[in-house]
């Protein structure tokens, strides 16, 4: 009997699960609140009445944005050729069931994303209430850069003496293209990054040496963050 997918409990991947050796991060556009949760409510019901796809397929979790529009889908797979076999295989009719249901839904940004290093993840108990995706780009032809400047941001988050109050962990990843990074962070609350955001200074990071590194590094891009909410997060059931 084929595994069926479940539904788990707090909405959230599980960011330390083994064996994941590539993630999917996209956003879908829908236009409103009510959109968004009815979205939400089709991908749930074109998941759970299908089987699970048995191509490598370890989660698939869903965020609604705190704009009131957007969506954010996080998948983890073993590899990229799982993501290849599942788009010919499963992902059209479950598509189609959720366009069906939601007319008109945007799909504007699809990465893929090794991941890279954590911090805070498993050390505090708190559950996160929000979840914003930051992202950046980096211009040149240097492959490295952005797990060099991924390094330089955990340099300076750990050796921040005055760490912004909320922040709960952050799970940094590096697009397989080489000019892409997210960061996938949990906070307390989406008014506790708003809070951090708005602390005297340059926002969240204090001025340490480290910071300045960070913020003078050569050829970063379109470095931007949305703020989403945990709603659906789907994994292979039982057989």
């Amino acid at each position: 009997m084929s595994a069926i997918a479940t539904t788990q409990t707090d909405a959230r991947p599980d960011l330390a699960r083994p064996g994941v050796g590539h993630v999917k991060a996209g956003t879908w556009r829908v236009g409103t609140p009510e959109r968004q949760r009815a979205a939400v409510d089709a991908i749930a019901r074109a998941w759970q009445s299908r089987p699970w796809p048995a191509v490598g397929l370890l989660s698939y979790t869903v965020h609604i944005g705190t704009d009131g529009e957007t969506l954010l889908h996080y998948s983890q797979w073993t590899d990229e050729a799982a993501y290849e076999e599942f788009s010919r295989t499963f992902r059209d009719d479950r598509n189609a069931e959720i366009d069906a249901a939601v007319p008109g839904i945007e799909r504007v940004g699809l990465h893929s994303y090794t991941p890279y290093r954590s911090l805070g993840l498993g050390a505090d108990t708190k559950t996160p209430g929000c979840v914003v995706a930051v992202d950046a780009e980096f211009e040149g032809t240097d492959p490295g850069a952005a797990k060099a400047w991924v390094d330089l941001v955990l340099d300076a988050l750990e050796s921040d003496p005055a760490p912004a109050p909320g922040g709960i962990s952050g799970t940094f990843h590096l697009g397989t293209d080489g000019r892409r990074m997210l960061n996938y962070a949990e906070w307390e609350s989406e008014q506790a990054h708003i809070d951090a955001l708005a602390a005297p200074g340059q926002g969240i990071g204090s001025a340490t040496p480290e910071w300045q590194k960070v913020l003078g590094f050569p050829g970063v891009t379109g470095n931007g963050f949305r703020r989403y909410l945990p709603a659906l997060s789907l994994a292979p059931g039982a057989e």
